[in-house]
This record gives C-alpha cells, sequence and structure tokens, in this order.
C-alpha cells in the first residue's frame, strides 16, 4: 500500500503534497528547503526571545500562546487546501509558532532559565544524529516503518486532543502532571518525533529535483513542525524531571 494512502497531520508524510506538475523549470531542491528552514528557526527564535523578555517583566503569556496556537492551526489548515499559498502561509505559520513556541516556554525560561537551551541543543543533536542514521541507512525507511510511525503520531497527537478538550470541563489528564506515568508518556512522544524526522528525509530525498519549486516551502512547514514537536516533548520531559527531582 503506498504511504499516499495514509492521512496525517504532517504534511511531509502526505504524498498529496507532491502530486502535481512536474514539468516546472524550477524544483524542489535540498538547499532551498534548508535556507527556509533556517530563515523559519530564527523568525521563531526572535519571537520567542522577546516574549521571554515580556514575561520577566510581568507580563502573562496565556493569550500569546494561545493565539499562536490557535494561529498556527488556521494557517496549517490554509497550506494544506492551497498548497500554491505556501510562500506567504508558511511565514505566517513561523511567526504563529514563534508566539506559540514563546509563551510556552516563557514558564520553563524563567523557572529553569537553562531548559530552553538545554532543550534546544537536545533537538539539534537529535536532528542531526536521525539525519545521520538515514543517511547511513542504519535505519532504513520502509513501509511498515512508514506505517508505524504515522500510527503511533496519529495516536498520540489524538491523546492531546482529548487531553485539551477534557481540559475545558476541568478534567486534568495523567499526562500533564508530573508522574512516572505523564514522564513515560514524553519519552515515548520524543522518540516517536525523532523517528518522524526519518519520514520528513526520506520524502525530501524522495521528492527534490522533481516537486515544483514552491514546494519547498510545504517540506519547509512539515520539517518545522516536526523540530517543533520534538522540542516541545524535549522540554515539557526535562520541566517534569526538575520538578519531580
Amino acid at each position: 500500500m503506498s504511504l499516499r494512502n495514509f492521512k496525517t497531520s504532517n504534511p511531509v508524510f502526505n504524498g498529496y503534497f507532491w502530486d502535481g506538475s512536474k514539468s516546472s523549470t524550477k524544483t524542489m531542491s535540498v538547499a532551498g528547503i534548508f535556507f527556509k528552514s533556517i530563515f523559519g528557526i530564527l523568525i521563531i527564535a526572535a519571537i520567542t526571545g522577546y516574549l521571554w523578555k515580556l514575561n520577566e517583566a510581568g507580563m502573562s503569556m496565556r493569550w500569546f500562546t494561545l493565539g499562536g496556537m490557535l494561529g498556527a492551526i488556521v494557517t496549517s489548515i490554509l497550506i494544506s487546501v492551497r498548497q500554491n499559498w505556501a510562500h506567504i502561509l508558511v511565514p505566517l505559520y513561523v511567526i504563529a509558532k514563534g508566539f506559540f513556541l514563546g509563551g510556552f516556554s516563557s514558564y520553563a525560561h524563567r523557572n529553569f532559565p537553562d531548559l530552553p537551551y538545554q532543550a534546544i541543543g537536545v533537538t539539534i543533536v537529535t536532528f542531526f544524529v536521525m539525519l545521520l542514521l538515514y543517511q547511513l541507512r542504519i535505519i532504513v525507511v520502509t513501509k511498515k516503518l512508514r506505517s508505524v510511525i504515522i500510527t503511533a503520531t496519529i495516536s498520540i497527537m489524538v491523546v492531546y486532543l482529548i487531553s485539551w478538550i477534557l481540559s475545558f470541563f476541568g478534567i486534568k489528564t495523567y499526562i500533564w502532571g508530573t508522574s512516572w506515568f505523564a514522564i513515560g508518556f514524553n519519552v515515548l512522544a520524543s522518540i516517536v518525533a525523532s523517528f518522524a524526522l526519518l519520514l520528513d528525509f526520506d520524502y525530501i530525498e524522495r521528492y527534490k529535483n522533481k516537486a515544483p519549486k514552491y514546494k519547498e516551502w510545504v517540506a519547509t512547514w512539515g520539517l518545522l513542525a516536526t523540530l517543533i514537536w520534538l522540542y516541545i516533548e524535549v522540554l515539557r520531559l526535562m520541566q517534569k524531571l526538575a520538578i519531580r527531582f
């Protein structure tokens, strides 16, 4: 069965985004994705740093976090249905994620100043380790592995969604605490996010120099989404361990 039959929240996992005309004289390149990703990371870092300063001055980050999350969701949906607009929508997505991450990590930065930097370091190291494992074919992305990663990713996202909905009714699920169950869930989510990078690498390799040029933005969106997810899981895990111990 082709991976294109799978539906997931990460665009890089979905073959839909690689369909279309291959006749364009300019095609998707690894260099294009790299520079666009660096651009996005720098924007996110700048917004996050600014929000940290506001938080230290006593400003609440609640609305920044909520607004950034909703903005990222809306732009993601728009990118999904209007991929030709990706060159406009992905920068907006990056800005929204900057506000979300700035608000999300401000608590850790204020109470555990070193944690966000450590989480960034772990994310970077994990990225290059997974890239090396992929390039050396120590881990081969097979159909079975793809299906396992996609299934695990969707399952984790469903758990988060249900937990978020329940929170509106005052019901606190175990994944948000500092219990061993919550820590174990974060460890599992971090591992799945790490392996999700393999699918990003695989699709970029498959469609480089083939897909139309504008789809570099779509590939960038998927890669950044995975990196941000990994960073969030690592930061949450470190924060729980810091509180517990």
